[in-house]
């Protein structure tokens, strides 16, 4: 089996490439990166294509070297959600590459999408609520979503759209509020300043998440709209509080200093069941690479 990543070199992707390697041989990853550079942080096994999805015909299925699946991580703008960006200039260029991947011959595509589709409603959030974004990135997420759904109308394509909740783990951006703590921690400061810490957010360390979308990617063509999620709601607090014991630091927590976004609802979490009954049906596949 072929796969091609986009955004592979990402703080996700490269976690997806290091997972796809237990299902696919040698030779058989692509990952497709914007800049020359990141070539050198792959895998050994892994072919590198370098280019620009925002080209004309960047999305042509023979160029990207005619991959069984394509899973589609790249996206910009990621540490603002509330760039208009994101619906005035991005969606378009990644409905134009995704289009033209499917309609030269793509059989399968893998899409990541994001829990803020789902906007500011509460609770356990499962994949049949009815979208309400209220970010222009959720925004522009979901019209995709949509626009590739109707896409299959036309072409007999899989299409498996992995919605993400939260994540952690090292090389994520600076700005985020794990390494945030851990570059707090590193200087010995006294004090770390956060929010409240009582909202209830849904958290996975990227490792974790890249080895369920390369599974999902080998394993569960065509699933659909899919959480990636721990499937449970916990304190932010309770999060940070283990990450310093694992730290093996100790700094004192200075709560409330920072609001929580207003995109975002008091208390919410992933449904998880479609997931796991997805990575149950690919058990038996999971325990060797994939055929050719």
């Amino acid at each position: 089996m072929k796969v091609a990543v986009t955004g592979a070199a990402g703080f996700v992707g490269r976690h997806v490439v290091r997972a796809l390697l237990q299902h696919a041989g040698p030779g058989d990853i692509t990952a497709l990166l914007h800049r020359p550079a990141d070539a050198g942080s792959l895998p050994a096994g892994v072919r590198a294509v370098v280019l620009d999805i925002a080209e004309p015909g960047a999305g042509d299925w023979t160029a990207l070297g005619r991959p069984d699946v394509l899973v589609h991580l790249a996206w910009s703008d990621l540490r603002d959600f509330l760039a208009p960006a994101h619906v005035a200039q991005h969606l378009e260029t990644h409905w134009n590459f995704l289009h033209d991947a499917v309609q030269g011959g793509l059989p399968a595509l893998l899409c990541v999408g994001t829990c803020l589709e789902y906007g500011l409603q509460s609770g356990e959030l499962d994949e049949g609520l009815q979208t309400r974004p209220t970010t222009p990135y959720g925004v522009a997420k979901d019209r995709l979503r949509r626009r590739l759904q109707i896409l299959r109308e036309e072409f007999a394509y899989a299409l498996t759209w992995c919605r993400l909740f939260y994540l952690f783990g090292p090389g994520q951006a600076a700005s985020s509020l794990y390494p945030q703590l851990m570059a707090a921690l590193q200087r010995g400061d006294a004090r770390f300043p956060m929010s409240p810490g009582d909202q209830l957010r849904d958290y996975l360390p990227v490792e974790e998440v890249g080895r369920l979308l390369a599974a999902l990617a080998v394993n569960a063509p065509g699933a659909g709209v899919v959480n990636v999620c721990s499937g449970s709601g916990r304190p932010v607090l309770s999060l940070v509080q283990d990450w310093i014991r694992d730290s093996g630091r100790s700094i004192e927590l200075d709560r409330g200093r920072f609001s929580v976004p207003a995109y975002e609802p008091h208390a919410f979490w992933g449904a998880r069941a479609k997931l796991d009954a997805c990575l149950r049906g690919a058990a038996t596949t999971l325990r060797a690479p994939a055929g050719p």
